[in-house]
């Protein structure tokens, strides 16, 4: 099992700011988006890296660029999004693909209704991100969907998350890393988490 928990004081700064009520959706969508990028610098430390040669304005050096195939970004639809440009904004030349999930209303099982993944997904770092890790319901159907379509190398971000979803999504899949940016009290008999921030994608999304 691999969770990380963030402890910069920016990181935890900005997630305070997130959780405010009168945070507007403008503001909300920056915020996700910079904490998004911060937990990545951190979540992409162990990136392969190979030594090549290149020609600066002094001399011949040979220095070290990312090795491999090129990082696979996923979101949960449809809060998964707001997360989304936050990582490209330090791995710019990352494909990104999307996994759709909704929740049955009487079962409250996830159901997927839509998966497209970058091809050679079997090759790629992948970063699965989602604001919010509740009931780990949803996140260990996606991480099954990807599984099922040959990924191997996943971790998962989220900017918050309740125990309970923490402990469900590493028991299903303790061989992937996750990182959480706050590890809030519980979930309460709505399964939302407590002290939350609300609904991320109304938030992120403005339909509220």
């Amino acid at each position: 099992m691999s969770v990380s928990y963030m402890t910069h004081p920016l990181i935890k700064h900005k997630i305070t700011l997130l959780r405010k009520t009168i945070t507007g959706t403008s503001e909300f969508r920056k915020l996700t988006e910079e904490i998004a990028m911060m937990m990545g610098y951190e979540a992409l430390a162990d990136l392969p890296t190979a030594d090549v040669e290149i020609e600066t304005p002094i001399e011949k050096t040979v220095q070290p660029v990312i090795n491999g195939r090129k990082l696979a970004v996923v979101p949960i639809l449809r809060a998964g999004l707001g997360m989304v440009n936050g990582v490209l904004a330090l791995c710019p030349t990352a494909k990104i693909g999307h996994i759709g999930l909704y929740r049955d209303p009487e079962t409250h099982l996830p159901h997927e209704y839509y998966c497209k993944l970058p091809e050679a997904i079997d090759e790629r770092q992948i970063v699965v991100v989602d604001p919010m890790l509740a009931t780990g319901g949803s996140a260990v159907a996606a991480v099954d969907s990807i599984k099922a379509r040959g990924g191997k190398k996943i971790k998962f971000m989220s900017v918050i998350a309740a125990p309970e979803g923490v402990s469900k999504l590493m028991k299903a899949h303790p061989d992937i890393q996750l990182y959480v940016g706050c590890l809030d009290r519980c979930l309460n008999e709505n399964a939302y988490i407590c002290p939350g921030l609300g609904d991320a994608g109304d938030r992120i999304f403005g339909t509220i």
